[in-house]
């Protein structure tokens, strides 16, 4: 074989036929609307929406084939608007000559800007393409609107440990793409190793088998060689900037809010696993500590900040089992979200009301001329007052009326601080008789 023959072993076990396709059954299994267009030739923009590895090209590849229909390709990192034109005009003239519907397959959809994605729109409207997108970002927030209401989204799933395991089974026996012919040997345990650590990506699952095919003394593959390959680097699912990456610190959130210190572990563990850089999600946890615990449990936020600190001062591993003792201390803590629904309620107030005057009463006068403008004039001053409170006194702008931002919850300290408010503002209501 030529050097510029050479196939990766992830291209040529590219399944020939729908029947053959591995995974996706939510969406392909028969009686499903994609795999009943697809039966019965009738072809529609869409735009396949799932992790890397989980066959999208692939799909698109097998429609068109299904239906008869030109491929052309166009990747949106390597591309512009005038290979847009090139191919539009490659679909006029498949159309004009043959009478034959053109599937455009977009690779990486989503890196396409605004402009880009603006010019499929004519030839999505009037049939000259059927577009078929491929991203691994959220359509909703990578795709123009106008654009994504013309496509159906189809999500494909990472497959599972299963499907894994029989497509790495096909490679092993096929004898024109596969490697059953180079008699490779490889025991069932080491088998669902691949299987196991290419975490629902077939195109990564095909390639580490190619790799420890390369190294295997005397063709046979054991545990061992598959732990020396993969030993450089983690095979997780993750991407800083992704969907993955904010799915997951969404969850994490979420179980800490959720009192569930087991799952808020977790997630800690598995976006420090696939690389998340351990600041980040400390970062986070203070937000939480405030957000969620506020003052039903004040000691959150400390502990948040002294997990910060030491993740600064003695960094891996070390400081990222503070971050989990903080991570575990919130998820058990009392909650109260009264401050920050406060906050945005105080939030919103100081954006509508626009810059009201301070009252005199409560400007400060360190000169002449603000004391005789009455700055200052008649504040009472709180620690004067019994119990060190002024009853009655605004601390509001004069043309607001008061507000009542914060509701403590019958949780925590917040009982505490909600009874003492409870006789201040009693207190209040008497001097204002």
């Amino acid at each position: 074989m030529k050097i510029n023959d050479y196939r990766p072993l992830a291209d040529r076990m590219r399944p020939e036929s729908i029947e053959s396709y591995i995974g996706q059954k939510h969406i392909l299994d028969i009686g499903k609307p994609l795999r009943q267009a697809i039966e019965q030739g009738s072809l529609h923009s869409m735009i396949f929406w799932g992790p890397p590895g989980t066959g999208k090209t692939t799909l698109a590849r097998l429609i068109s084939k299904s239906c008869n229909a030109q491929f052309l390709t166009l990747s949106a990192v390597l591309s512009g608007v005038k290979d847009i034109r090139t191919a539009i005009d490659k679909a006029h003239q498949y159309r004009d000559v043959y009478n034959k519907d053109t599937i455009l397959f977009v690779d990486e959809a989503h890196r396409f800007n605004k402009t880009q994605q603006d010019a499929f729109l004519p030839y999505v409207e009037d049939g000259t393409i059927v577009f078929i997108g491929a991203t691994t970002e959220n359509p909703s927030f990578e795709l123009n609107n106008a654009l994504l209401s013309r496509l159906r989204v189809y999500v494909l799933k990472p497959l599972s440990e299963k499907e894994i395991n029989e497509i790495l089974i096909q490679a092993l026996t096929d004898n024109v793409n596969g490697l059953s012919k180079h008699e490779l040997k490889i025991d069932e345990n080491a088998l669902l190793k691949l299987s196991k650590v290419a975490d629902g990506d077939a195109r990564r699952a095909l390639n580490l088998l190619e790799i420890v095919s390369d190294f295997a003394e005397n063709k046979i593959v054991t545990q061992e060689l598959i732990n020396n390959v993969l030993k450089d680097g983690s095979l997780r699912r993750f991407d800083k900037s992704g969907e993955a990456f904010y799915d997951q610190i969404s969850a994490l959130h979420k179980a800490v809010r959720g009192s569930n210190p087991d799952a808020s572990l977790y997630w800690f563990v598995r976006m420090i696993d696939g690389g998340c850089d351990p600041f980040y999600i400390i970062r986070r946890v203070v937000r939480m500590a405030s957000e969620d615990i506020g003052n039903a449990d004040p000691r959150g936020v400390r502990l948040a900040l002294d997990a910060w600190e030491t993740q600064e001062r003695l960094g891996s591993p070390e400081g990222e089992l503070a971050i989990a003792q903080a991570i575990v201390y919130l998820a058990c803590a009392a909650k109260s979200n009264a401050v920050y629904k406060a906050f945005n309620l105080a939030m919103k107030d100081a954006k509508e009301l626009g810059s009201l005057d301070v009252p005199l009463h409560l400007r400060n006068a360190p000169t002449k001329l603000m004391k005789e403008l009455d700055y200052g004039k008649d504040y009472r001053y709180a620690h004067n007052e019994t119990d060190a409170y002024a009853a009655g006194e605004n601390y509001f702008p004069d043309d607001m009326k008061p507000r009542e931002y914060y509701h403590p919850v019958n949780r925590g300290l917040e009982i505490k601080i909600a009874e003492k408010l409870a006789i201040l503002r009693d207190r209040d209501k008497l001097a204002n008789k």
